[in-house]
Order: structure tokens, then sequence, then C-alpha cells
């Protein structure tokens, strides 16, 4: 039996869990290794800032999943990035029309990664693929659209990577990955969530429709 609770902080029981074989522990708080992530979650804002200073000399920048920590003058805050957190509870009604395929060789991982880091910059590392599995569309053999997993725990694998290139959006890409990548997590009888930055009102309303 699955706990959405544990939704509340899905970086640090993702690397407490199914991942931990990514982590970087420190007290109260866990990352990931920065080769797959910048990524990491607190569970107590008390002593995890001592954690965050050592994680900092390791990556130039990276985000804290969860309640803010309290901070010294050793590392500074950018920005905080608000998300909201969307989770899927039944698999999605949409059509596969586009041949979507696994992403597995090492040409295709550098696609992904290009790709990725063109529509998300900063977000994928040089082995962030290795955390999950990822999927693509392939145009004209060039890759035009992708998505995969990210943080994994018991109970529920994170959706993400979902983008598409500047040049093909708007041709359902995104939706039919989504509902494709969505339903390998349901097969592993696990629930799909993602994030989305609150600003993003376009992606929102794109996740809320094929939901229903």
């Amino acid at each position: 039996m699955t706990t959405s609770h544990k939704l509340d902080n899905p970086a640090w029981n993702s690397l407490n869990e199914i991942q931990s074989d990514f982590s970087i522990t420190y007290p109260g708080v866990k990352f990931y290794d920065p080769a797959y992530g910048p990524f990491g979650g607190a569970i107590d804002k008390e002593i995890a800032i001592k954690g965050i200073i050592e994680y900092a000399k390791l990556i130039d920048s990276f985000f804290l999943i969860g309640e803010k920590p309290l901070l010294d003058h050793s590392v500074r805050l950018n920005k905080e990035l608000i998300c909201d957190q969307m989770i899927l509870e039944a698999p999605i009604k949409v059509d596969l029309e586009e041949a979507i395929i696994p992403l597995k060789n090492e040409d295709q991982r550098q696609d992904l990664f290009d790709l990725v880091s063109l529509v998300q910059p900063g977000y994928f590392k040089n082995k962030t693929a290795d955390l999950g599995n990822y999927f693509g569309i392939y145009k004209y053999q060039k890759l035009v659209a992708v998505s995969g997993e990210r943080m994994k725990m018991n109970g529920f694998t994170e959706i993400s990577a979902i983008g598409t290139h500047p040049k093909h959006t708007r041709n359902g890409y995104a939706k039919q990955l989504i509902k494709y990548t969505s339903d390998q997590v349901f097969l592993e009888n696990k629930i799909p969530y993602l994030h989305v930055v609150e600003s993003n009102t376009h992606a929102i309303g794109l996740y809320k429709k094929i939901r229903i």
C-alpha cells in the first residue's frame, strides 16, 4: 500500500529507497550525485546546512526540494522555484499515433541530452538518463520530443524531461509521450507524478487536459 505523504519529500524518499545508489548523504539531507542530477531533499533543516555547504563544493548550483533550510553566508539562495506537483491516478486516454522508442544506445542518449539541455537547460546532467527509462519520437532522423523517469521510490515514479524541440511543437508529441511513459509506470503497479513550475501555465493546462 502506497502513502501519498512520501511525495512531500520525493528526493529524500527516492534517495532513501530505490535510488539510494545515486545518493550523497549528509546529516539531515540527501543529494543526487551531481553527475545524475542537481537535486536534494532535507528532513531536518536545522542540521542540513552543513551538508548543503559540502554539496555546494561539488556543483555550481542545485535545487533543494521542500522547506527552505536555514542558510548562512557560505551558500546563496538565487531564487525560490515554486512548483506544482501533479499526480496521475489512472491511465489517460490518448491515441498513440507516433512511433515512440526507448532511448538506450549511446547516440540516442546523446540526442536526449542535447534536446533536454536545449529546452530545459541545467536540469539534465550527463548521467540523468541512468535514473530511469527515457522515450522519444524521431522525425527525419532527428529526436524531436522526449519524456522519461527521474525520481523513483516505492510506489511512485516521477515523469520528467518532457520536452519538444521548438520547431516541432503543437503536434501532440508531448501528450503521447506522457501517455506512453505513464503507462509504463502503471505496468509496474506504481503511481506516476510530475513537477511543473507554477508559472508554466501552458504545461499545466496540457497536463490537466490530458488526464481528463
